[in-house]
């Protein structure tokens, strides 16, 4: 089932997920409609949190972007990026590695909003799967800045708090109007969506 994303300006984007002790049928088709949904915004990435739920779950799949690679490894194994995908974390907890880059970003909450954000090149997971399993997850490239992104969603942190400030006084008017549109209850359609929008 397509479920509504929350918009910039919706409390619940700001709220620390809780931690998921029971992985029952309700997490399971929760995971499934998120991954539903992301795939019918043209997203990389969703959290719990963009769907109206403040849990420790976020899904991802990077396997529709071709110009910015990605390497992964599964329990230590050297797996296919594209061919894992979609990944399910419950969780997760995240260790950044290496030196950081910037990239552009965007977000399924801020419609029509990216700027370049700085972001460790690569990272180490530690989460469940579905199936209550413990998984480790080493990822660099456009994978490992998707999951910071997806982490922060986790702990109510938005890509705009990662703004340079002169990113985020070039976007401070589409900021607010999206504030103030979300408040009314107005919904953006997927009209264009950036291919990085996570």
């Amino acid at each position: 089932m397509i479920l509504p994303i929350l918009q910039y300006g919706d409390p619940i984007l700001r709220a620390k997920g809780k931690r998921i002790d029971e992985i029952d049928n309700r997490i399971r088709e929760l995971a499934a409609n998120m991954i539903e949904t992301m795939h019918a915004a043209h997203g990389v990435g969703l959290a719990a949190q963009q769907i109206g739920e403040a849990l420790q779950l976020t899904v991802l799949d990077i396997s529709p972007i071709e110009d910015r690679p990605s390497t992964l490894k599964l329990d230590g194994e050297d797996a296919d990026p594209k061919t894992a995908m979609p990944l399910m974390l419950i969780n997760p907890e995240v260790e950044l590695h290496g030196e950081t880059e910037l990239g552009v970003e965007g977000c399924l909450s801020f419609p029509e909003i990216t700027a370049d954000i700085e972001r460790a090149q690569s990272v180490m997971v530690r989460a469940q799967t579905l199936e209550g399993d413990a998984i480790q997850i080493e990822a660099s490239g456009f994978l490992a800045r998707a999951i910071q992104h997806e982490h922060d969603h986790l702990h109510g942190i938005l890509f705009i708090d990662r703004m340079s400030s002169a990113a985020k006084a070039a976007s401070s008017s589409r900021l607010k109007r999206l504030q103030k549109e979300t408040k009314r209850g107005v919904r953006h359609r997927e009209t264009l969506v950036s291919e990085t929008a996570l």
